[in-house]
């Protein structure tokens, strides 16, 4: 990074994407232990009675699913919490801005790009964790106007255009990857930060996404049956 001496305190390439992979375990480390010592927290209390709320309207939430789907929900939920720690970093990296910028007259030239860019990896990977959590923006007018049974079957119909989509952005998220790490993309901004791992994570998210539908849809079945059977 000889061309950017001159700009005070840069951020090493390889310090920003080693540190976004360690600093996320070393906190989740620290959180599961401290939620170890307590039997409900009230953070898991309020998680749990938002999952009620929504349950109201996407009965699929509290479906116990089998082992698959337990595994596929493990991982979109910690990779969600992974994600979300994230943005302790942008908090961080804006104040340090601020300081730098008002109270010293030295402006940094890497803060925002590096915000910026871990702002669109979270959007990226967020998306199988919004699914299992019933966090997905749907148009409702109808769906929430069905009976239960009615709703899991519309979910089960519908999830094959969410299928499409999912395979659709795998495919064309892995292209880009490829693309990238081939011609060595960079950022054109003076920092210039490798773009590759962006689109790996692009790839990741999509890859995350389909699987949190496969679990849903799974679930999405198996609830719609015993349902039936229950009414029988």
């Amino acid at each position: 990074m000889n061309n950017l001496q001159g700009f005070g305190f840069v951020v090493p390439h390889w310090a920003y994407w080693g540190w976004l992979v360690v600093m996320p375990l070393v906190f989740m480390y620290f959180i599961k232990r401290e939620e170890s010592k307590q039997k409900a927290s009230p953070a898991k209390q309020t998680e749990d009675l938002a999952l009620d709320v929504l349950a109201d309207e996407d009965p699929v939430l509290h479906a116990q699913g089998n082992r698959l789907t337990k595994l596929i929900d493990k991982i979109s939920d910690y990779t969600g919490v992974f994600i979300a720690l994230w943005t302790i970093n942008a908090v961080v990296a804006y104040f340090y801005e601020v300081v730098m910028r008002y109270l010293f007259n030295m402006p940094t030239i890497w803060v925002h790009e590096a915000s910026f860019l871990l702002f669109g990896m979270q959007y990226l990977m967020a998306g199988a964790y919004a699914l299992l959590h019933g966090a997905h923006v749907r148009v409702d007018i109808l769906y929430v106007r069905l009976p239960e049974r009615g709703r899991v079957g519309m979910d089960i119909f519908t999830s094959v255009f969410f299928f499409v989509f999912a395979m659709a952005l795998i495919g064309t998220s892995w292209g880009f990857f490829i693309s990238s790490l081939e011609m060595g993309e960079t950022t054109i901004e003076t920092w210039g930060i490798e773009y590759w791992p962006v689109k790996l994570l692009m790839f990741s998210g999509a890859v995350l996404i389909m699987l949190a539908g496969i679990s849903k849809l799974i679930k999405d079945i198996m609830l719609f049956r015993a349902m039936g059977e229950a009414n029988k």
